[in-house]
């Protein structure tokens, strides 16, 4: 039988997507990608560990910590049980509320958050080894990133948040591999996420909760994909790429040829970016360049004003000066380079925005009046610069003797051209969370989670407790 990437440009896109999956094997991944699972892996755990204490985690835990089903799986950090698509919910929301998360630009989303807590949680169902678990995660990856790139930026324009929407789709394909499924049954579950990919993004606009569980919906709705789909139930055989699929009811411009072009051969995973910021990926480069001027001794009282360049794609979703609650503030471009330099005389070296910082700046007059101070204005050289891979920006500040000071940063840290390593990841986890572990078992558990390829079985990887 030819391969899928040979021969996909002759198939629809659902039935691509499903051979592919059916068929993605370790020994076929590039080494490049195989190295780049564990780095998501831990960025996950990472963001998970500081998310499952936030009120919004604990609230969803009221909810949905109690139920049980015939097939249970453990919440992160516990080894308390509950129903499968529960916990991959509480678990997705745990990693997926901070803003923290990894994120693909050209697809507009945040695959991890939604396809790590769905595959785990399957995972621990089916007593996956850890090569299993991997190319399970690197086909939801594959799935959602290129079906989030066939339709956007048109999807986010039209109101809606591919995370959530094109998330679904990444947790259904990790969790049909992970089920062994035949090609039939990965193209039903995928049918059947189509129906329930959901997400609006009104949260840019007037504030809310609801982006704060939206990669843990997307985990719970593709857990139950693939469980419907095991049990015999059908999703269109086109609901991709139909008349009135999802690709053309969720976008103005979709192009299916962009899920199968070189499926099997190239992988965007490559393309995706870490924060070091709890922000937008497209903010990253405007936090870095405040970071900076701040350490070249310019100080909050200098400044009179402050223009940010940015992408036009960014205007009216990332560039309100004067955000109307928490979650409004992590997704204000203004406001986090405000805090930059409000916080760098504080820091030494190199420092990251973190959960906490937002927390204290949010209640703080003064950062909030620097914030009203700062615009966005669209730059040619950022547009011009933007790749598939990262968004740059310039910060231009105006002090009060008339001085102007401007830096562009073209590729942030944390992006393809600018990577965090697995060690620079590793060390961002202990730096995080060692406090929260017993004494030498989160550097145990690393080990485990940079060889998770060479793991029998996921026991070890899923005993980390706080």
């Amino acid at each position: 039988m030819a391969s899928v990437s040979v021969i996909a440009s002759k198939i629809p896109a659902t039935r691509a997507l499903a051979e592919f999956i059916h068929d993605l094997r370790w020994a076929n991944i590039p080494p490049k990608v195989q190295d780049l699972l564990p780095v998501l892996l831990i960025d996950y755990y990472r963001a998970a560990s500081v998310g499952i204490h936030q009120p919004w985690t604990q609230k969803v835990l009221a909810v949905y910590g109690a139920y049980q089903g015939p097939i249970q799986s453990s919440l992160i950090f516990s080894k308390q049980p509950i129903e499968l698509s529960k916990a991959a919910f509480i678990n997705g929301v745990a990693a997926g509320s901070l803003d923290w998360d990894d994120s693909h630009v050209a697809a507009i989303i945040h695959p991890g958050v939604c396809i790590w807590p769905a595959a785990l949680a399957m995972a621990e169902h089916t007593q996956a080894s850890g090569q299993e678990l991997l190319e399970a995660v690197l086909a939801g990856y594959e799935t959602a990133i290129r079906i989030g790139m066939s339709i956007q930026p048109e999807h986010s324009l039209r109101g809606f948040q591919g995370t959530p929407t094109c998330g679904a789709f990444g947790a259904a394909a990790a969790c049909a591999k992970l089920l062994q499924l035949d090609v039939n049954g990965i193209s039903n579950a995928l049918g059947i996420a189509a129906t329930f990919a959901c997400g609006i993004s009104q949260f840019f606009v007037s504030g809310s909760d609801i982006k704060r569980f939206h990669s843990g919906k997307a985990a719970a709705n593709g857990v139950e994909a693939a469980l419907l789909a095991q049990s015999g139930l059908t999703g269109p055989h086109d609901a991709i790429e139909g008349i009135q699929g999802f690709g053309r009811a969720f976008s103005d411009r979709f192009d299916p040829q962009v899920i199968v072009h070189e499926l099997g051969q190239s992988y965007p995973t490559e393309w995706i970016s870490l924060k070091p910021h709890a922000s937008s990926v497209r903010m990253q480069a405007a936090i870095d360049g405040a970071i900076q001027l701040a350490q070249q001794g310019i100080t909050v009282a200098e400044i009179t004003s402050i223009k940010i360049g940015v992408h036009g794609a960014m205007v009216g979703k990332l560039t309100a000066n004067q955000p109307v609650d928490f979650q409004q503030a992590q997704l204000s471009t203004p406001f986090a380079v405000a805090m930059a330099f409000s916080l760098a005389s504080q820091r030494v070296g190199n420092f990251s925005l973190s959960i906490a910082d937002y927390d204290q700046c949010f209640k703080d007059p003064q950062v909030l009046e620097l914030s009203s101070r700062a615009h966005c204005y669209v730059d040619e050289e950022v547009v011009a610069k933007t790749t598939k891979e990262s968004v740059p920006a310039r910060v231009k500040v105006t002090l009060k003797d008339q001085t102007e000071h401007t830096i562009f940063i073209e590729f942030p840290k944390g992006c393809p051209h600018n990577p965090l390593s697995l060690e620079e990841v590793a060390q961002r986890f202990i730096q995080l969370a060692q406090h929260q572990f017993e004494q030498g078992s989160l550097h145990t558990w690393l080990n485990i989670a940079k060889t998770i390829a060479q793991q029998p079985n996921l026991k070890s990887l899923l005993n980390l407790q706080m």
